[in-house]
């Protein structure tokens, strides 16, 4: 997709953030997000893309109830609240993806037909490929000004990393 804005220095920078949204290291990183979105406000695009693990039961019915969550305009509450929430949804399953959608005053039953239809599986289907195409293999992967950053062994440095790239990208306008 083309984007008319890349390489305008007022275009902010992207930052894609491959998670799964029922990973302990995905909540670990929320803290990190949470302090480049208040540092750097519209000038760095923190996007959330789907990467459910294998490894853990309920990642890709999150992803797809996030998705639905997205249609209804509070994608990043509920991404947000299920990261909280990562405890709970692995031990409860699939109830926690409609509770957490009640709580933040979604359409619940829609979020549960959508899981039932599947009208969201290409969307996290699509972004699955793209990662494992950049080389993601675990979560939090970090993709920012072209560089790979892996934070599922360890998150020590990494909002630094990001930071410094993000800091170049944006005095430079090469972004």
């Amino acid at each position: 997709m083309s984007d008319s804005t890349t390489g305008s220095p007022t275009a902010p920078v992207v930052l894609d953030v491959w998670c799964d949204l029922s990973c302990p290291d995905c909540r670990t990183a929320l803290d990190d997000i949470r302090a480049l979105r208040e540092r750097y406000g519209d000038r760095l695009d923190i996007r959330l893309r789907h990467f459910p693990l294998e490894k853990n039961k309920h990642s890709y019915v999150s992803a797809q109830a996030a998705e639905e969550a997205v249609e209804q305009g509070r994608g990043r509450e509920y991404a947000e609240e299920l990261l909280a929430r990562v405890d709970e949804l692995r031990e409860r399953g699939a109830p926690v993806l409609l509770e957490t959608a009640r709580d933040l005053g979604l359409d619940a039953e829609e979020i549960d037909t959508a899981l039932i239809d599947g009208r969201h599986t290409l969307i996290v289907d699509a972004d699955q490929a793209e990662g494992k195409a950049l080389g993601v293999s675990g979560t939090p992967t970090y993709v920012v000004g072209g560089q790979r950053l892996d934070g599922g062994q360890s998150q020590d440095g990494l909002r630094a990393r990001i930071e410094e790239i993000a800091d170049r990208l944006l005095a430079s306008g090469e972004h």
